[in-house]
């Protein structure tokens, strides 16, 4: 799939992002995707490639564009404390009002495209970017009509003013959550409550849990599942395309 190298200007600098297409002629509808916590990598913009070949013109952003930082190898993160801590370090620098500012830069960015549609938009985000889906979904109704989370934490956690479960009725998006049933991140409690969050705002809505492990549609994770995976990346591409491609 074709790549375009740009830059987003967000309030707090410059974002470096790539642009993801199907080859021919468009315009095609958009959708912003969000990496895993592990950030933009080689794994991540081939999944980007793989949406855009459904029919879709697929922003990645460098979600970390506020600190320079080198790229992780998710092979070995999770097991060295100190990487896992610099990764601490950027999650947590990335908090729900940085996740809003840039939510509303990188769809106008998205949307000024001449490769982009003038309809409705996707948001699609994987661990730590599910919930910036659903942030994006949230802030920018007008323009995101489906909101994709895969294998996505914390979106439904208790006693927090933040969580984004809470801002599923400001949503004017259909949702697909894929869920995963070895994920302390997205437990039956917290899968409860997004339920209960979609049903009392009225959102079209669908939960589906797979037979896997948190990180099962990310190829260099450890925890990859190719049966998982491969059926994750058929049932995004039939939600985006009856969502978005009218």
């Amino acid at each position: 799939m074709p790549r375009t190298e740009l830059t987003v200007d967000t309030p707090d600098g410059t974002c470096r992002a790539t642009l993801h297409t199907p080859e021919g002629d468009g315009p095609w509808p958009g959708v912003l995707h969000y990496p895993d916590a592990g950030g933009v990598r080689e794994t991540i913009a081939a999944m980007a490639d793989a949406v855009a070949g459904s029919g879709f013109a697929v922003l990645l952003p460098d979600i970390y564009y506020r600190t320079p930082y080198a790229p992780f190898d998710t092979a070995t993160l999770f097991g060295d404390p100190e990487e896992f801590a610099r990764l601490g370090e950027l999650v947590a620098g990335l908090t729900p009002d940085r996740v809003v500012t840039d939510a509303r830069a990188y769809v106008e960015a998205l949307s000024a495209r001449p490769e982009v549609a003038d309809s409705g938009m996707g948001a699609v985000g994987y661990c730590f970017g599910g919930s910036m889906a659903f942030r994006a979904g949230a802030t920018v109704p007008q323009t995101v009509a489906a909101v994709a989370s895969v294998h996505g934490g914390g979106l439904a956690a208790p006693d927090e003013p933040t969580s984004p479960h809470l801002l599923v009725g400001d949503l004017r998006a259909a949702v697909y959550v894929a869920a995963a049933t070895d994920d302390a991140a997205f437990d039956d409690a917290a899968h409860a409550r997004l339920r209960e969050a979609f049903d009392a705002a009225g959102v079209t809505a669908t939960i589906e849990t797979y037979p896997a492990a948190h990180g099962f549609a990310v190829p260099d994770n450890p925890t990859h599942d190719d049966a998982a995976d491969r059926r994750h990346r058929a049932t995004l591409a039939a939600f985006l395309t009856e969502h978005l491609a009218r």
